[in-house]
Formats: C-alpha cells, sequence, structure tokens
C-alpha cells in the first residue's frame, strides 16, 4: 500500500473523530463554558501522550519547540471559533462554516506562496464547496441570520485551520522536526493558552455528571490527542490541500454521528452533497497517468 494512501486512511480516521466531535462539543457546552472545555481537551491529551511516549519526547530540539509554539497558537483561534460558533448557531451551519477550510488552504497557498493548484485539486475543491452547502444549508440555501455571531467566529476558526495546515506542512519538512513530538507539543501550548484564558475570562469547575464528563474525556482523547498526533505524522506524506480536501467529510461524519445518535434525518439534498465529497477524495487518490500528487515528497511502498 503506497505510504501516501496510508496516510490519507488515517486523515479519515481523524475526520471521523472530528465529525463525533459536534455532537459531543454540543453535550459538554450544557454544562462547561467553551474556553474551559477547549483545556480539558487539550491539557488531558497532552498530558495522556506525555505519559505513553514519555521517552521519544524527552530529546525535543529547538526546531520542534518553534513550530510547537507557533501551530498551537494558531490552534487557540482554531477552537475558539469552532467551539463558541458551536455555541452560538447551530449544527449546520458550524458544520458547512468549518468545512471551508478546503477552499481557505489553495487560496492562501496561491496568494501567499504563489502555488498554482492542480486542475483535479481545483476540480475537488468546487466539488466538496458544493457538497457542503448541499449538505449543510436550507433548502433554500440561506444561512440563517441570527446565527450571525456563531457563523463570524466559526469563519475565523476555518481560517485559522487552513493557516494551521499549510504551517504543519512546512514544519515536518524539515528534517530536524519530530512529526509525532509536534503533534504532542502543539497540544500542550494550546491546552495553556486556552487554561489561562479560561481562568481570566470564565469560571472553569468540573464536569457536573458523567455524560459530560464521558464526552469531555472522548473529546480530549481521540477528537484532540490521537487526531493531532495522527495529522502532524500523516502529513509528511501528503500536502495541505490534499489534507483539506479529506477534512471535507468531516460534517458527513458528523450528519452520520447525528443519525445514529441523535435520530437527525438528512434530506436528499443532504446525501447528494454527501455523495459529492466522498467522491471529491476519491478524484484526489487517482493518478489519471500524470505525476503524482506530491511531486516534492518521495512516496515510498511498503513491499
Amino acid at each position: 500500500m503506497k505510504t501516501q494512501l496510508k496516510a490519507d486512511l488515517m486523515l479519515v480516521l481523524v475526520t471521523l473523530c472530528w465529525g463525533a466531535s459536534y455532537y459531543l462539543m454540543d453535550v459538554a457546552l450544557t454544562d462547561i463554558d467553551p474556553l474551559t472545555l477547549n483545556a480539558y481537551r487539550f491539557l488531558g491529551a497532552f498530558l495522556i501522550a506525555g505519559v505513553f511516549a514519555f521517552r521519544r519526547l524527552k530529546n525535543v530540539n529547538r526546531q520542534t519547540l518553534l513550530y510547537s509554539l507557533l501551530i498551537g497558537a494558531v490552534l487557540v483561534f482554531v477552537y475558539m471559533g469552532a467551539t463558541f460558533g458551536v455555541k452560538y448557531t447551530t449544527l449546520s451551519n458550524s458544520g458547512f462554516i468549518c468545512g471551508l477550510t478546503v477552499i481557505f488552504v489553495p487560496i492562501i497557498e496561491m496568494v501567499v506562496f504563489r502555488k498554482k493548484p492542480q486542475r483535479k485539486i481545483i476540480l475537488a475543491v468546487t466539488m466538496s464547496f458544493i457538497g457542503i452547502m448541499l449538505l449543510a444549508l436550507k433548502d433554500d440555501f440561506s444561512i440563517n441570520m441570527e446565527n450571525l455571531k456563531g457563523d463570524i467566529l466559526c469563519l475565523v476558526g476555518a481560517l485559522a485551520y487552513a493557516v494551521d495546515l499549510i504551517m504543519t506542512e512546512k514544519a515536518v519538512a524539515h528534517e530536524e522536526v519530530d512529526a509525532f513530538q509536534l503533534g504532542v507539543f502543539q497540544l500542550g501550548v494550546t491546552g495553556v493558552c486556552m487554561l489561562v484564558l479560561a481562568l481570566l475570562f470564565e469560571q472553569p469547575h468540573l464536569p457536573s455528571n458523567g455524560g459530560i464528563l464521558a464526552s469531555v474525556v472522548f473529546l480530549s482523547v481521540f477528537c484532540t490527542g490521537v487526531a493531532f498526533i495522527i495529522q502532524a505524522v500523516a502529513q509528511q506524506y501528503t500536502t495541505a490541500a490534499h489534507v483539506g480536501i479529506i477534512f471535507t467529510l468531516e460534517p458527513v461524519f458528523a450528519g452520520i454521528v447525528a443519525f445514529l445518535i441523535a435520530g437527525e434525518v438528512l434530506t436528499a439534498k443532504a446525501y447528494l452533497g454527501a455523495v459529492l465529497m466522498i467522491s471529491a477524495l476519491f478524484i484526489t487518490e487517482v493518478n489519471f497517468g500524470k505525476k503524482p500528487l506530491k511531486e516534492e515528497k518521495s512516496l515510498r511502498e511498503e513491499g
């Protein structure tokens, strides 16, 4: 199996966890304030990773720590936007707007790095954008203006996450940067920042019941710790634009979780959008007889 395909499958698993996180955040926010919830998520994930992988973390170099600080700071804006967005807008709106990361990645790369996206990436981005609209917007394709505050916050989170993906790609391209260590230490940076903000602006308290605690633990271990470590490691073998397209499956998985747990049934329009996004993912995997997607990285095959 090609290394890039293995990386992509790992990222699909990450996306599944994040799809479930919308529902879990909605549950946790009924009892815990947004900054406090994020502090629990990231510090919990960092501590667990530190306990089980201490030997791999103790010899960290300066370059890895520097990128961890930078990317961790960006993640603060990502999760402030996403979490407050879920609190102040609908799950459908937040799913759509947070999914705009896939659009922001190639735009930022084109503007900042003068990087021209490949044709199939343009096609996949277009299909993903249409798919997200079909999945998340109302039947008349309108956005609920009553939720404008939450929508803007989600937009900030989506833009910040596009920056995060690009910065992570640049970081792991350096030989001296350990991707696993980067994935762990960025969690600690984000967690400390969130804790400081929570102490300043909220009144942190422990979860009040077992259901809230279970949501926080799952968010911390799987949706934060495991997810971000996998993302950092997997981005050694693929591009930020490709990762962004894979992450458009997040609202699809969010819809599946909502159906299985909350009994929410999608419309025919929404199912069509899900099909478009899955199709876009497969397009990025097909070579079409031309150069590989990641020209500048050597994609190894296992024997």
